[in-house]
């Protein structure tokens, strides 16, 4: 299972403990002796604490080390955490742990094996082991650690587009009948006989000159329609889409869980009502 230090995991780690940080406490023994710094702590992949960055450089021997978080007790009203037991042999035997250090299987298992007690009959195989099975390593239930969660509602708005409806634009073609008016003209030809005006006239027959064939040619026309059709634009439909904006208020009933602390006698109660971490 892979581990991330704690600002790696959540940028916004004090957020999300209501202001407690973890790193910069001071680590000391049950009897009070100060034996290290907390510069960091290691949490796997669900958020849960695993272990402690500990800087015991208090002098020329120390190194930083892994502590497995179940064997500490973290005090945020003092600013301290405790360890029970932790020797300077331990330290000594510890891996020593650096910032560009991967923490991989095989080096937990060597910070489990200097904790761990002779008389516990775990067999370590890395593909079935898990933080469960040493639960005084890695849990912290006991009485300085006991976690309780409270839950809250709230309110989610979110919104998605659901289709209404659709508007296809298209052409088709009518039709009509049209009729336009055209004056044309048609010639013809009128022959009228009319009387002479110098009837009774006698004329020599010798100064007449009589003709056969064409005497006279006249050309005739008419005009006749030429109809034909032509495009042109009538008109032009433009195509988009607008979008109204409205606001949709909504609300509901949420539930918020409250801690109820019942005392019995004369007890010291500190109730610092912030967030701790997730521990378990």
């Amino acid at each position: 299972m892979p581990l991330y230090k704690l600002e790696e995991f959540d940028p916004q780690y004090r957020e999300t403990f209501g202001g407690d940080d973890v790193k910069g406490l001071d680590l000391y023994s049950e009897g009070g002796l100060k034996v290290g710094l907390v510069t960091d702590a290691l949490v796997d992949q669900d958020g849960r604490f695993r272990y402690l960055v500990i800087d015991t450089r208090l002098d020329t021997s120390g190194k930083k080390i892994l502590l497995p978080i179940g064997l500490s007790r973290i005090n945020y009203p003092t600013q301290r955490v405790y360890v029970d037991g932790l020797s300077k042999q331990q330290v000594e035997m510890l891996p020593e742990y650096h910032e560009n250090l991967m923490v991989d299987e095989d080096y937990e298992e060597k910070v489990r094996s200097v904790f761990r007690h002779a008389s516990s009959n775990i067999n370590y195989d890395r593909n079935t082991y898990n933080y469960q099975k040493e639960p005084n390593l890695y849990n912290l239930n006991e009485q300085y650690h006991q976690t309780l969660r409270l839950y809250e509602e709230r309110l989610i708005a979110n919104k998605h587009r659901v289709k209404t409806g659709e508007v296809a634009v298209g052409k088709h073609i009518a039709t009509e009948t049209a009729r336009v008016t055209i004056p044309i003209q048609k010639e013809r030809v009128l022959i009228e006989r009319v009387p002479p005006t110098q009837a009774g006239t006698v004329v020599d027959p010798n100064e007449l000159k009589f003709q056969e064939g064409e005497v006279a040619r006249i050309e005739i026309y008419e005009e006749t329609p030429e109809i034909r059709k032509e495009a042109f634009v009538r008109e032009e439909v433009r195509v988009k889409k607008l979008v109204d904006r409205d606001t949709v208020e909504a609300e509901d009933t949420i539930r918020r869980e409250e801690l109820d602390i019942n005392t019995t006698g004369e007890l010291h109660l500190d109730d610092t009502s912030s967030i701790r971490p997730e521990v378990i």
